[in-house]
């Protein structure tokens, strides 16, 4: 007798900052920590479909599956990755994720325009700011928030 699976295909959209939002991720080495979370998120046994940033923030686009918990794994995430950066001093002072982030669910039919989004964010932060692109997704997302709670925005 056939034992019955567990199928699943969840699509989140992962964002989160750096610590006062502060502009530390260098064009040097946001590769290489790309490939890093790349590993992380695989080790987990879910699937990166995108990831991307700026500065400032990274965007994560993850195909999960029902044995992963989004906040759990963005949490390995931040904690895996803010070690790898200190422990080789790839940034200028000591480098912190903060506190925080969001997720963002997504169908199947709109995952290629958010492959794009996340693939374009340098030019698309040259016509708006994080604070800005991030109530938008918010509200799109009809998340009700409260700006106090938002990330530490240094203006």
């Amino acid at each position: 007798m056939a034992v019955p699976g567990t199928f699943s295909q969840i699509y989140i959209q992962l964002v989160f900052a750096v610590q006062g939002r502060r502009s530390l991720i260098s064009d040097e080495w946001e590769d290489e920590l790309y490939k890093y979370i790349t590993g992380i998120v695989t080790k987990k046994d879910q699937k990166l479909l995108a990831i991307n940033g700026a500065y400032d923030h990274v965007h994560i686009l993850i195909g999960m599956k029902l044995s992963c918990c989004p906040s759990d794994l963005m949490r390995e995430i931040k904690k895996s990755s803010n070690a790898w950066i200190n422990d080789r001093g790839l940034s200028r002072g000591h480098f912190n994720w903060q506190g925080g982030g969001s997720g963002f669910s997504y169908s199947r039919s709109q995952i290629g325009g958010v492959i794009q989004y996340i693939e374009n964010q340098k030019s698309h932060h040259k016509k708006i700011g994080f604070k800005e692109e991030y109530i938008k997704l918010l509200s799109e997302h009809e998340i009700d928030f409260d700006e106090r709670f938002l990330f530490e925005w240094i203006e």
